[in-house]
Formats: C-alpha cells, structure tokens, sequence
C-alpha cells in the first residue's frame, strides 16, 4: 500500500490518528500527512529505527524534523547497511535451498525498502511456508537461520538522534528485547538517561499481562507510552490496522499525553 491508501484505510477503520512509521525511512512521511489533512486523520511524522542489538530492538520516533540534514545523512548510512543486510539475507535463504532473489525482494517493496517482511512474503508466495508470518519464525526471527542482526545505530545513538531532530523516542515492542523485568528497568533508565521519552506499552502481539506489565513499569521509571498495531497490509496480512491480531484499542488520550509532554519540553 502507499502511505495515501494506509491513511485512507485508517480512516475506514474509524481511527483518529497514526503514525506513519517505516523501518529507517522517512519517504512516505510527507504524501501520509497531506492525505491525512485531505480526509481528516491525525498523521504524525515517524520512524522506526533498528538499532544493535543482541535480540532485537527497536526505537520508534515521534514528530522528529523530516528534513533535518544530519538525519537525512545518517539516515543514507543506515540505509547502506540495511542494503549489505538485506543481501546477506537473500544469500542465507539460498543456502538454505530457497529460489529468492534480493531483486525479487525489491520488486515488491513500494518504497525500495526491503525488510525480512518482503523476503518472508516470498517464501509465502513460492510455497515454502504457509503464511508471512511462518517466514519470521521458521528462517527470519532473530536466532534463526537467515537472520542478520547488522545494524548501524547503537541505542543510545539513535535516542540522541531523534532528540537532536526534534523528536520524542519511545522503546518498540519490548518482549522482542528478550530482557527480564530487572535487566529491562535496567536498559530502559540507561536509555532514559540519554533522552529517551517512552515506551511502546500498547502492541498487537502483547498478551494482556505484558501490557499491564510493562505500562507499570513505564509509570515507575516516569516514561511515557505510545501503542500501535503494527501495520502492514500484505507484508503482515494477519494484522489489521489499529486493531492488531486481535481487540486492541489504544485511547486518543495517549497521543494527547505525548503531544503535552511534546509543549512541555519545548
């Protein structure tokens, strides 16, 4: 989908806002918030960084400067390296006896983005597996046999970044980190301590004690929280926007906190 028909189908679902957030690109932020201002849906400006991690980590950045230049360039070395990643994916699926190619990949990405998400479609699509999200857990999880973990930013670079840009920063899907509750406190204050502003404390794939669980722990280390269901039409066909896999709902009233703490700091 372009960012237009994501916007377009948020606002069929009945939602207020979104925030338009690809992995390490900013190219869709712009068309997203002018169809959002044509029909009437709250576009916030984001980006979803990868960051070195021994799992996986994630930082999720909010009303960030889309034009800054000093993003912009970092944002062209990150995407040099997703390019050496994205082909030593395609390299580990063929060792591994599967027909994908990196082009191939490519050809189904709108925005020339590649992501695991695009290979798993593949390895759909040729019968390899029975659904995207098989992909992830049987070869493109982290631990798994065509995973590659190379990133360009460390955590605590990338929350600097997006306060030097302007934006709030906010921890991504927290049970992928893969941290006990000790060890997470422990990560998130560090962060905290570099700028970051939040947490993701709603998300489609949270069972309802993680969520309790980890907007506790965002209360008591005095974080913020955002929430998303992940979207990503036919990459993840399983998740339906603003709903997850399942109910999810995510008051207004989070964005308004975030938006306050946003005046405040300013």
């Amino acid at each position: 989908m372009t960012p237009a028909e994501v916007v377009r189908e948020a606002k069929r679902a009945g939602l207020a806002a979104i925030a338009l957030s690809d992995h390490d690109s900013i190219s869709g932020v712009k068309e997203a918030m002018a169809e959002g201002e044509r029909i009437g849906v709250e576009v916030v400006p984001a980006i979803e960084f990868s960051v070195q991690s021994p799992t996986e980590t994630h930082i999720l950045a909010y009303y960030l400067d889309i034009d800054n230049p000093v993003l912009l360039e970092e944002l062209a070395n990150a995407r040099k390296m997703r390019d050496r990643r994205n082909a030593e994916t395609a390299r580990k699926l063929q060792a591994l006896g599967f027909d994908v190619t990196l082009e191939e990949a490519l050809a189904i990405a709108p925005n020339g983005i590649v992501g695991r998400a695009h290979f798993a479609r593949l390895l759909m699509e040729k019968g390899y597996t029975e659904s995207v999200k098989a992909g992830f857990k049987e070869y493109l999880e982290n631990g798994k046999a065509a995973y590659c973990g190379e990133q360009y930013f460390t955590d605590e670079q990338c929350v600097r970044l997006i306060r030097q840009c302007g934006g709030l920063s906010f921890v991504a899907h927290l049970h992928l980190i893969k941290l006990d509750d000790d060890k997470l406190r422990q990560f998130l204050l560090r962060l905290k301590a570099a700028g970051l502003d939040g947490v993701e404390g709603y998300y489609t794939e949270y069972t309802p004690e993680m969520q309790e669980n980890y907007q506790r722990m965002a209360a008591e280390l005095g974080l913020l929280i955002s929430g998303g269901s992940d979207f990503h039409a036919n990459m993840k066909p399983h998740i339906a926007i603003g709903r997850g896999t399942g109910d999810l709902r995510i008051p207004y009233s989070v964005l308004e906190t975030i938006k306050a703490h946003r005046r405040e700091r300013s």
